[in-house]
C-alpha cells in the first residue's frame, strides 16, 4: 500500500455561519414549527444551496416575488433585505410576514434614511443586482441612491449637489477594495459623510482577516460557499490578493479539482458566512482520504455575536 503524501490543512477560524445567517435560518425553522408547512420565503433565505434544499425538504417554499405567495400562508423575507415596497405590498394584502433581514443590513437601511432626511443624496458602494444592494437602494425613492462598484465609477458620478453626499456600503464587500472606493469618494467629494462605524459587517471582516493570515503559508486556498454568495467570492479574491495564486470557490467536496492541487503540501480552508460547517467537514474528510492530513487552526478572532428572532416568533400562540 502506497503511503499517502503529507499535507497540512490550515483551517480558518472564524469561518462559516455568521449571526445573521444563524438568525435567518432559525426564523424559517421557527415559522415552520409555529405555523406548520408550507411557509413561503421570498428569495433564498441565505445564499447556500445546501441550506435552501434542507429547508425546502421541511416545507419551505422559495419564490421570487410576493405575487407567488397565497394570502393565507406566512411569508419570510430573506437575510439580504428587501425594498420598502415589499413589506408595503405584504401589508396591503394583509399577509402574515416575518422579516429575516440581518440586523447589520437593517442598520445600513436606517443610515440611508437618516442621511436622506437631512437632504443628503446617498452613494452606495455595492454590487449591481445583488439582493442586498437592491434592498438597500429600495429604502429610498428612485434617484436618491447612486450605485458605484469600483473607484473608477466614482469619476462618473453626477450627484445633484456634490456638497451634499453620504456613502453607505454593502455589508459583504472586500474590506480593501471598499477602502479604495471610499478614498476615491473622499478625494472627489471632500464633504462626503460616511458611517459612524464601518458598514462591512464583523463576520465579513473577520473571515477576510483569517484568509490574509494564512495566505503566505499555503499553496492553495479553498473557500466553501455558493457561487452567488458575495462574501464567499470576496474570500477567494482576498486570498489571491494576499499572495495565494490558487484560490478557488467550491460548493462542496465534490467540486474540488484534485489535479490542480496535485503536489501541494499546504492548503488553506475557509467557508463563507452562509456555508454550513458540515460542508467544511466533508472537505476535510475528502482530504483525509487522499493525504496524511495535519489540521492546523488559524485563529484571528473570537465571535460571540447573536441576534434575537422577531417577537412574533417568540410569542406563544
Amino acid at each position: 500500500m502506497t503511503a499517502r503524501p503529507a499535507l497540512t490543512l490550515y483551517l480558518a477560524e472564524p469561518r462559516g455561519f455568521c449571526a445573521g445567517v444563524v438568525r435567518a435560518i432559525e426564523i424559517v425553522e421557527m415559522a415552520l414549527s409555529k405555523w406548520g408547512p408550507p411557509v413561503y420565503v421570498r428569495h433564498e433565505i441565505v445564499h447556500n444551496r445546501h441550506v435552501v434544499e434542507d429547508l425546502r425538504s421541511r416545507g419551505a417554499i422559495f419564490v421570487d416575488e410576493l405575487d407567488q405567495c397565497p394570502d393565507d400562508r406566512p411569508v419570510i423575507f430573506s437575510a439580504h433585505g428587501v425594498p420598502k415596497s415589499v413589506p408595503g405590498e405584504a401589508e396591503r394584502r394583509h399577509l402574515l410576514y416575518v422579516d429575516a433581514t440581518c440586523p447589520l443590513v437593517s442598520k445600513v437601511h436606517l443610515e440611508a434614511e437618516r442621511h436622506n432626511a437631512t437632504g443628503l443624496q446617498i452613494v452606495m458602494i455595492g454590487h449591481a443586482g445583488h439582493p442586498e444592494t437592491i434592498g438597500t437602494m429600495g429604502q429610498l425613492p428612485e434617484g436618491e441612491v447612486l450605485l458605484v462598484e469600483t473607484a473608477a465609477d466614482v469619476a462618473r458620478l453626477a450627484p445633484r449637489d456634490p456638497g451634499k453626499l453620504a456613502y453607505i456600503t454593502q455589508t459583504t464587500l472586500s474590506v480593501d477594495d471598499t477602502a479604495d472606493v471610499v478614498a476615491a469618494l473622499r478625494a472627489r467629494f471632500p464633504a462626503v459623510q460616511g458611517p459612524h462605524k464601518e458598514d462591512i459587517c464583523y463576520a465579513t471582516t473577520n473571515r477576510q482577516e483569517a484568509v490574509k493570515a494564512m495566505a503566505r503559508r499555503i499553496d492553495a486556498l479553498l473557500v466553501v460557499g455558493a457561487p452567488n454568495s458575495s462574501n464567499s467570492k470576496r474570500l477567494v479574491e482576498v486570498g489571491r490578493a494576499a499572495g495565494c495564486r490558487y484560490s478557488m470557490l467550491v460548493e462542496s467536496a465534490d467540486d474540488i479539482d484534485w489535479r490542480s492541487i496535485e503536489g501541494v503540501r499546504a492548503v488553506g480552508l475557509t467557508a463563507g458566512a452562509s456555508a454550513p460547517e458540515v460542508l467544511v467537514e466533508r472537505v476535510i474528510d475528502a482530504f483525509r482520504a487522499r493525504y496524511d492530513v495535519t489540521v492546523e487552526p488559524v485563529v484571528t478572532a473570537e465571535e460571540d455575536v447573536s441576534f434575537k428572532v422577531p417577537r412574533v416568533l417568540r410569542a406563544v400562540s
